[in-house]
């Protein structure tokens, strides 16, 4: 475990574990309510219907089920209040430094569902930024899928990094380069993929970045640094496709090998330098 309590500052998070979607749960009468209305507009209604409404009860159940268990701040609320918070000095500074302003993000817990600016966020697509509302949606069960299902060895550091890697989309958003890539995008679109994968490496670096800047203050016991850059591998996309699919195609890969991922994590944790995470468009 690493000396999370020598980083005093704290994050913007918001706890959403203990509540159902209010908006987005439907209930079982909801159900019948869409069934109804299907036939009588003549739709045709399918099995992938029926399962798709009860899976939205499904995931509305459970959320309500687990309204008594998060009550009031955990351990798990302080730590990724303290990782972000840490982050937030880091990008204030380095944009001070350029006599730009940085914006805090706002950092969002849930489980299984939630609403987010860019729709619904769930589970299953891990965590994630949306631009639109410069929001970080985190179900931290994901890092138990980390382990047991892409062998990453786990740990606090790795759960820092993936924060610290969600807050460095936050920066590229801040500073405009999403905007830059996504323009890069629509004028080539045969380098979509690979356009996105620098985006991805850069936050990668970004990650780096981070962990350089609290060394100083021992955070990190010694040889823990390691869980950060075994998650980083445990995330590239050729190790997730061999997991999933038995072969990688790095032709459609969107966020880099495992290897590219180490390497850009490492290159910002040795080096400390914002140049060195510098796109190549």
């Amino acid at each position: 475990m690493a000396n999370w309590g020598r980083i005093l500052s704290r994050g913007d998070v918001e706890d959403r574990r203990s509540f159902a979607p209010a908006a987005g749960g439907i209930g079982l009468a909801g159900i019948a309510l869409y069934f109804v209305m299907s036939y009588l507009s003549g739709s045709e209604i399918t099995v992938n219907d029926v399962l798709s409404q009860l899976q939205n009860v499904q995931v509305e159940q459970n959320q309500t089920r687990g309204a008594t268990e998060f009550e009031g701040s955990d351990e798990y609320e302080t730590f990724a209040s303290t990782v972000l918070g840490s982050n937030n000095d880091m990008w204030n500074n380095l944009m001070t430094k350029s006599a730009e302003t940085y914006n805090p993000p706002k950092l969002v817990l849930f489980r299984q569902a939630t609403q987010s600016g860019c729709g619904t966020a769930t589970s299953s697509v891990g965590p994630h930024y949306c631009p639109l509302d410069q929001t970080i949606y985190l179900d931290e069960t994901f890092f138990d899928e980390l382990t047991k299902r892409f062998g990453a060895e786990g740990g606090d550091v790795a759960e820092a990094y993936v924060i610290a890697h969600e807050v460095g989309h936050h920066a590229q958003n801040e500073l405009g380069i999403m905007t830059e890539v996504n323009a890069a995008q629509n004028q080539n679109p045969d380098k979509e993929n690979e356009l996105s994968i620098q985006l991805e490496l850069q936050a990668d670096c970004f990650a780096g970045l981070w962990a350089n800047s609290i060394r100083d203050l021992a955070v990190f016991d010694q040889g823990e640094i390691h869980e950060a850059i075994n998650a980083a591998a445990a995330v590239g996309d050729d190790r997730i496709q061999e997991k999933v699919t038995g072969y990688s195609n790095p032709e459609t890969w969107t966020h880099g090998s495992s290897e590219q991922r180490v390497a850009a994590f490492n290159r910002g944790y040795e080096t400390g330098n914002l140049s060195s995470c510098e796109l190549q468009l």
